[in-house]
């Protein structure tokens, strides 16, 4: 998978994706990641890549021209255009089931706003669709489109250690994981539970089902309308009414 982001702070986000597991998952050819600064693509002699917008209004807007020809520059490097997504807060709210749909493309790219946003025109002729990471603000998208490409690249055969790692974890199931423990047994009088080392693999796993269906129903209720439960897990969250 390939995916391209374009911003006007590169390095940023080139240093946290040099790091860790996406970072090792770059180096061995597991997922291509590029940086591209759309302040190369600007026709102004001086180098903006913004202006006032028409109406009035506070702050600046990103210009159209930049953001285009940044995209199809993107685009002449690859044999199949890029899904565009632009990080924006009116976008509809990032979750783990739009980073599985994302991981699908063969190629993605992702655009970062900053200022008071960007040209609606640039939008309407090439953003595929925009994603929100929560309702607030930030300075700029290049937060959001970080979290996108890593939800999205760590799901790709080989970049975990475990490939089904990621399918035990919360929100993939739409649950919340169970509590995890390691040495040492016990720590400031807490002790793991005793199911954890009695070694019984039925037990431990009912357990932690269970765990996930309990904090899912007191932290995330919400989210037990979307997961897959089974007529046991059905019987085992009435107990906890």
């Amino acid at each position: 998978m390939r995916i391209d982001i374009l911003t006007l702070f590169p390095d940023m986000c080139l240093t946290v994706l040099g790091e860790s597991i996406i970072g090792r998952a770059r180096e061995a050819g597991l997922v291509e990641i590029n940086c591209h600064n759309i302040r190369d693509y600007t026709l102004s002699k001086h180098g903006s890549v913004d202006d006032a917008p028409y109406g009035g209004g506070m702050g600046m807007i990103m210009q159209a021209q930049p953001i285009y020809d940044c995209f199809a520059a993107v685009c002449s490097q690859t044999t199949q255009r890029p899904h565009l997504v632009y990080t924006s807060p009116q976008g509809k709210v990032f979750n783990q089931e739009k980073a599985v749909e994302l991981a699908k493309y063969e190629n993605l790219a992702i655009l970062c706003g900053h200022y008071e946003g960007v040209d609606e025109r640039v939008i309407e002729e090439i953003v595929d669709e925009e994603i929100s990471v929560g309702d607030y603000v930030l300075t700029g998208g290049e937060l959001p489109a970080l979290i996108i490409a890593d939800c999205v690249a760590r799901m790709l055969p080989g970049v975990l250690p475990n490939e089904d790692a990621f399918m035990l974890e919360s929100h993939y199931s739409s649950l919340l994981e169970h509590p995890q423990y390691t040495r040492p047994f016990e720590w400031r009088g807490r002790q793991v539970p005793d199911v954890l080392i009695s070694g019984h693999h039925a037990n431990i796993e009912k357990w932690q089902r269970e765990e996930s269906l309990k904090r899912t129903f007191e932290r995330r209720p919400d989210l037990l309308e979307k997961a897959d439960l089974t007529k046991k897990d059905l019987e085992y969250l009435e107990t906890l009414k």
